[in-house]
């Protein structure tokens, strides 16, 4: 069996509003690849968390664990290629110690959060391929605003700011497998062809494909 066919787990990892959704829809339809995304419509918690983020954070991230969870095993146990919509490690390395550096999660929950990540992650490997699409705050708001998604408009610049901290920091740092950074404020992959074939040939080449 060629490279081709060797079925492969492909993370598309981001910011909010950094492009995930619209990268794996285009990525599904030129390689026929599955797409498992990220929980927001039938997110449980997702509009009560914008409303009173301290009440909620905890509830939410851990709704947004359980779900990749069981996507990765899933994605596993398959026969397709598959792109996940975020991967688990953001949950850990990004949402969850955010919230509770902002005292919008306490200590208590954020270690018992934290814990129930690595018995996670103790079970399951890396994706073939961890795609970070990198974003300044600008084109992450022009993205939001696009969306008009209403629960997203109490979002401040500084919540925004944080988070992308967080990536660099985690992106910097990442050992766990195949890493391909791809800048959403130089490339537009939606508009221009000459940037999407240039996504093309990236993905290509860091699965050998």
């Amino acid at each position: 069996m060629n490279q081709q066919n060797i079925p492969k787990h492909i993370v598309i990892s981001g910011n909010i509003g950094a492009g995930k959704t619209t990268l794996s829809e285009k990525l599904s339809n030129h390689f026929g690849w599955e797409v498992n995304y990220e929980s927001t419509d039938d997110n449980p918690y997702l509009e009560d968390f914008y409303n009173d983020m301290g009440r909620w954070s905890f509830n939410l991230q851990v709704y947004f664990l359980n779900s990749r969870y069981e996507q990765v095993l899933k994605i596993k146990k398959g026969a397709n290629t598959v792109i996940q919509d975020r991967s688990i490690y953001e949950d850990a390395h990004i949402f969850a110690p955010n919230l509770h550096h902002m005292g919008l999660m306490s200590e208590r929950d954020f270690e018992n959060f934290f814990k129930l990540f690595q018995l996670m992650n103790s079970q399951i490997k890396a994706p073939d391929l961890m795609i970070y699409l990198k974003a300044s705050v600008p084109t992450l708001v022009r993205h939001i605003q696009q969306r008009g998604r209403t629960y997203e408009n109490s979002m401040s610049l500084n919540y925004l700011q944080l988070l992308n901290e967080r990536y660099e920091e985690w992106i910097n740092g990442y050992k766990e497998g195949n890493l391909l950074i791809l800048n959403s404020d130089e490339l537009d992959f939606v508009n221009k062809k000459e940037d999407w074939n240039h996504v093309i040939n990236k993905i290509s080449e860091a699965l050998k494909i």
